[in-house]
């Protein structure tokens, strides 16, 4: 008797792991190279530096699903960025700073809540010809294309050859506070198509960037752009709309009255061979009532040695004029790489990525 309510026991185990199957994945990329900065910091001198995460963020992560039937399944994503050259957690120390959320997924879409990545980043991820490489992308211009909001509801939904997906951040960076809904809230939307060798795509954010004593400032971004492929080759072109209002600051704006920016861009992607890849691509930003308008070029080599694991080489130069302050690696926030106002700047980076 016992031994048949054991069994019993055992098939309804098994039924019920065949029912509601369930897996966790590890993953993750570990980047490094070595860079060289010209016109770095006050007095302007050469920079060499060990760099972490010169193509990819250097991250570990863990990621689940589980299969609660009916087409419906449970989901979730916790992934840590970190530093190779000094093994600090990325992301302002977080501990899973880049992602961490939960959520259902179904084929009429996924919903999640958690830590994510706006629709801005999406939208980079599919249009930047450098996919927003931290050394050296559209992220230099416009740090919006890599942001992530804390306190998110977001949705995505696939359907076809078209994807849309919105989100709302309660509070971007941070907690909530009781009486101020309006602090720190962002949300966005994305909208995409893709058919055959065509893709476009449009997305829109609005970001409260004031406080609690001022709610009220906020920078309003809109976005479109566009790629075709032909034979090896993949062309980009792209726009993006800033305005800031109500006493918000543009990110790089020299001068404070300049409140809206036009963001162009252009490259192409080149598959030479099937282990080695070349993309060029050029940023320019026009910043209203101001003639501190930036540049930045960017070519970058990547040569597969595994499914794994690649080398890579990546040069850019920033171009100021009237006062702008781009570095190859983002605008003037007063650190000892930075290049100074109206300086131009030479950035190369030499580097190995291994995927796991």
């Amino acid at each position: 008797m016992k031994m048949k309510l054991f069994a019993a026991a055992v098939a309804a185990l098994a039924a019920g792991g065949a029912y509601a199957q369930s897996s966790v994945t590890l993953y993750g990329v570990v980047d490094a190279g070595i860079e060289y900065n010209n016109n770095a910091g006050a007095n302007g001198d050469n920079l060499f530096k060990m760099q972490s995460g010169g193509q990819s963020g250097s991250r570990w992560g863990l990621r689940g699903v589980e299969d609660l039937g009916g087409g419906l399944k449970g989901l979730f994503v916790l992934e840590s960025g970190f530093d190779v050259d000094t093994g600090r957690s990325g992301q302002d120390n977080r501990l899973f700073g880049r992602a961490a959320y939960v959520g259902v997924q179904h084929q009429l879409g996924t919903l999640t809540i958690g830590r994510q990545q706006t629709t801005m980043y999406d939208f980079g991820l599919m249009y930047d010809p450098a996919a927003i490489s931290p050394r050296y992308s559209i992220t230099a211009q416009a740090a919006e294309f890599q942001s992530r909001a804390d306190n998110t509801v977001k949705y995505v939904g696939k359907f076809g050859g078209l994807t849309g997906s919105a989100y709302y951040s309660f509070q971007q960076n941070g907690a909530e506070v009781a009486g101020s809904n309006v602090f720190g809230r962002r949300m966005g939307a994305l909208l995409a198509y893709a058919a055959g060798p065509f893709s476009l795509g449009a997305a829109y954010d609005d970001e409260h960037v004031g406080t609690v004593a001022d709610q009220s400032p906020v920078i309003r971004r809109a976005t479109v752009a566009g790629t075709y492929a032909f034979g090896p080759a993949k062309a980009f072109l792209g726009y993006r709309w800033a305005k800031a209002s109500d006493g918000a600051v543009l990110p790089g704006a020299a001068d404070i009255d300049s409140t809206t920016s036009n963001l162009y861009w252009a490259g192409l992607a080149y598959q030479m061979t099937p282990a080695f890849s070349v993309t060029g691509a050029a940023y320019y930003q026009d910043f209203r009532r101001s003639g501190a308008d930036p540049w930045q070029f960017v070519l970058t080599g990547d040569y597969a040695l595994s499914k794994r694991t690649d080398v890579y080489a990546s040069v850019s130069y920033a171009l100021n004029k009237d006062g702008s302050a781009l570095g190859v690696g983002g605008f003037n926030t007063g650190t000892t790489f930075n290049v100074e106002p109206g300086k131009d700047q030479i950035g190369a980076i030499v580097g190995v990525r291994h995927k796991f």
